[in-house]
């Protein structure tokens, strides 16, 4: 167990020293009010700067990443972040510009996030895009107030959002946010919305249906064309969660399907850092009718400058402070000009055959519940090795003593002890193939050995948690 820095403090221990300053010394009760001086002493540890630096570097090392090794993430795509991206976020005119810079003494920078708000439109077919949202569901909070404000303009109440029972959790929680009530629809025995099920709850009520496609079984939507035209009769909105926009860039768009607003996820698409409580940033973009009710502002161009946009008439205002996390763009949009039009297709059509590869080889050995060609993404059962005596949760945690991070379990709640794998574009074969490999060995360990895989993770600081407690009775503060 690694110990905390307060543990590793040695009295009389310094970073640095500095010389005597030649400055004479005054009492700090001189210069600030009594009530802004500290009453005891400052609870430091004591450490040199080598001490220091190799305490953070070996934290680091505990770390998981991308950059590490395999991170098959269904439902969350976790690809590569290309290091080009990190050079041009970091160019002095980009890293260095101000939210309150002037419009004029900022335009390449405007014409970034102007020329970024296009080739989205034109990836996802909205009629334009707003950037400033902070992530994914911040973008899907944004497109239900967008769907509010539009009942509310056009002198309409309806109260309820429809959502698939293998929606992202975000979905539901979005729409309550909101104010909305959210109806839950069933799928069929193909992994895809029930159509009948689906006709049974249309009504004057409903003012959005929550889809993405393919859906979070890594399934395409194929009546996806007939729920659209349903959702037009009703008079309702058709809704676009772009986590899976990775498997279908340059092939088809929502805007093809009818969907009326997206949001687009940077992180997951567009190769931009993910998690780790950094910036992200989930860009929504909206059809021809939805235009005036964007949140502002949004970059537009009147042929000699660009300019920020805030007059918009309908809009349901700012949902961010200044203009979104502009570094995320300059990478996202880095991505899209070093890929091209050619290359984002590339990458769906690889996501794709890399997901299709890994599950032709490993259906064998676990179950299957949906035979259909995959898209990005599919999900494997756990249930034959459950029957042997170690659950979804052990081949996760077994997983970890090869050095690859287990992909989403229990998720979708519709599949019974499921793994949800996405390899994305960016693995080759090889590895591939090693994961295959693996995921072979700890089925013929369960089926030979069970108890030995559950002493899993044995490579890891810490093993086996008691679960059920530390969600009981979670330990927020770390006491000195």
């Amino acid at each position: 167990m690694e110990k905390t820095i307060f543990k590793n403090s040695v009295k009389g221990k310094r970073g640095i020293k500095f010389s005597k300053s030649g400055v004479q010394d005054k009492d700090l009760s001189a210069l600030l009010p009594e009530n802004c001086l500290r009453k005891d002493d400052l609870n430091l540890p004591e450490l040199t700067e080598l001490d220091v630096i190799r305490y953070f570097i070996n934290l680091s090392r505990k770390n998981f990443s991308v950059d590490n090794n395999f991170y098959p993430l269904g439902s969350c795509t976790m690809k590569y972040n290309p290091k080009i991206n990190e050079q041009t976020a970091n160019l002095t005119g980009f890293a260095e510009v101000h939210p309150e810079q002037p419009e004029e003494y900022s335009q390449g920078s405007l014409e970034l996030m102007h020329e970024l708000q296009k080739a989205l439109g034109e990836i996802t077919g909205m009629k334009k895009v707003a950037l400033s949202p902070a992530a994914g569901a911040h973008g899907e909070f944004a497109g239900m107030l967008i769907v509010k404000k539009y009942f509310e303009i056009n002198g309409e109440k309806r109260t309820k959002i429809i959502v698939p029972d293998s929606a992202h959790g975000t979905n539901p929680a979005s729409a309550k946010m909101c104010g909305f009530d959210t109806i839950q629809v069933k799928s069929n025995s193909r992994g895809q919305v029930d159509i009948d099920e689906l006709k049974k709850l249309m009504n004057k009520d409903i003012a959005a249906i929550m889809m993405t496609n393919p859906n979070t079984l890594g399934l395409f939507e194929e009546n996806i064309l007939e729920i659209s035209e349903m959702a037009k009769e009703n008079g309702a909105l058709l809704y676009y969660d772009g986590a899976n926009l990775n498997a279908i860039m340059g092939i088809t768009s929502p805007g093809l399907m009818g969907f009326d607003i997206v949001h687009v996820n940077l992180h997951k698409t567009f190769s931009t850092p993910h998690g780790g409580g950094g910036p992200g940033a989930g860009p929504i973009g909206v059809s021809e009718r939805l235009i005036d009710y964007l949140p502002a502002p949004v970059v537009e161009f009147d042929g000699e400058k660009y300019y920020f946009n805030d007059n918009i008439k309908n809009s349901i205002g700012k949902v961010k402070p200044f203009y979104g996390n502009f570094g995320i763009f300059v990478r996202a949009y880095t991505y899209i000009l070093m890929m091209g039009s050619d290359g984002l297709i590339k990458v769906s059509e690889d996501a794709v055959l890399n997901a299709n590869y890994l599950k032709e080889k490993l259906k064998n050995h676990y179950k299957l519940p949906f035979e259909q060609t995959c898209m990005h993404e599919f999900v494997f059962s756990g249930d034959i090795q459950k029957k042997q005596g170690v659950n979804t949760s052990g081949i996760a945690k077994r997983l970890m003593d090869f050095d690859i991070h287990p992909p989403t379990v229990y998720f979708p709640l519709i599949v019974s002890e499921s793994m949800m794998i996405e390899p994305t574009e960016t693995e080759s074969k090889q590895t591939l193939d090693n994961f295959i490999g693996i995921m072979k060995q700890i089925a013929k360990e369960i089926e030979e050995n069970p108890e030995q895989v559950l002493k899993s993770p044995l490579s890891a600081s810490v093993s086996r948690v008691d679960e059920v407690t530390a969600a009981r009775n979670p330990v927020l503060k770390y006491s000195l």
